[in-house]
């Protein structure tokens, strides 16, 4: 096993299990870090790369990077918010996105804001919650839960609940209503205040690097197509390109091969303007990474 040099080497924070976990692994699996057996271990060694994973509790996160004993983090922004931690935010990763909301009971008496005024909040996000209620001149009671937060209502522990939503089913499966939103999160990379040595930035400079091109990438497809070389003009107009699309003769006496790199969804918006311009043999292709 290839020993890590504490001066350059990064230490990253994952969580261990949940939410965020998959597809924080299938990233770092997708930028070429290759791990040996993160499953049966907390700390884990990168084969490839100069970087250790801390596999630890997503609520540890912030305060192991604020503290320096990580250099980087991957953690909800909800979790950074509530903790108020003094990190470095260097990327939102636009996975494990979720919104703490608002809930009560869909036949209750809180309708509006006015009527949350002496009333009980149940939360796992005190902070967040508190500041959200003093902002608007409201006075709540906070009861603070470290899970199920939706039953509180039920249980008549709490008159309304703040909780993390996605699809919303948790609250409609409980009798709850989503009337206001606080925060909106998603998954950062965040990074430590603590002084680096150059060795260490230069590593999180390259590291940066493979994200962004892995994300460029899962956005975008390599497409190719056969038209009339007299639609080639025509056909470049159509499609927003990096650079200049590569156009090649073909067999065919008059006939062109386009390639090019587009977005996903400007794909399907423009398949038909294609065809309609000449274009046949469509071909959408994944991309593994895009450095631009």
């Amino acid at each position: 096993m290839r020993t890590l040099d504490s001066t350059t080497s990064l230490r990253i924070a994952v969580q261990k299990s949940g939410r965020l976990t998959d597809k924080t692994l299938k990233l770092l699996e997708g930028i070429g870090l290759k791990f040996d057996d993160y499953k049966r271990s907390l700390l884990v060694r990168c084969l490839n790369f100069d970087v250790e994973l801390l596999l630890i509790r997503d609520d540890d996160i912030p305060e192991y990077v604020q503290d320096g004993v990580c250099d980087l983090g991957f953690v909800g922004a909800n979790v950074v918010a509530e903790d108020q931690a003094d990190v470095t935010i260097l990327k939102g990763l636009e996975y494990g996105v979720c919104r703490l909301s608002v809930a009560v009971p869909k036949n209750g008496d809180i309708k509006k804001a006015e009527d949350f005024e002496g009333k009980k909040i149940a939360t796992s996000y005190p902070v967040l919650t508190r500041n959200f209620f003093e902002e608007k001149g409201i006075n709540v009671k906070i009861v603070t839960l470290s899970g199920s937060v939706e039953i509180a209502p039920r249980l008549e522990i709490a008159d309304a609940i703040t909780d993390l939503v996605s699809t919303g089913g948790t609250l409609k499966a409980n009798g709850l209503v989503e009337i206001d939103k606080i925060f909106d999160s998603e998954t950062q990379l965040v990074k430590t205040n603590k002084p680096l040595s150059d060795g260490k930035q230069a590593l999180i400079d390259k590291f940066l690097q493979r994200i962004e091109g892995y994300q460029r990438a899962e956005k975008s497809r390599y497409i190719m197509m056969n038209a009339p070389q007299e639609s080639v003009e025509k056909i470049k107009k159509i499609i927003p390109s990096l650079r200049s699309p590569t156009v090649m003769p073909l067999a065919d006496n008059g006939m062109v091969a386009i390639h090019t790199v587009i977005t996903i969804t400007a794909f399907w918006d423009l398949m038909e303007e294609l065809k309609a311009a000449g274009a046949t043999g469509i071909v959408m292709l994944p991309i593994e990474s895009m450095i631009v």
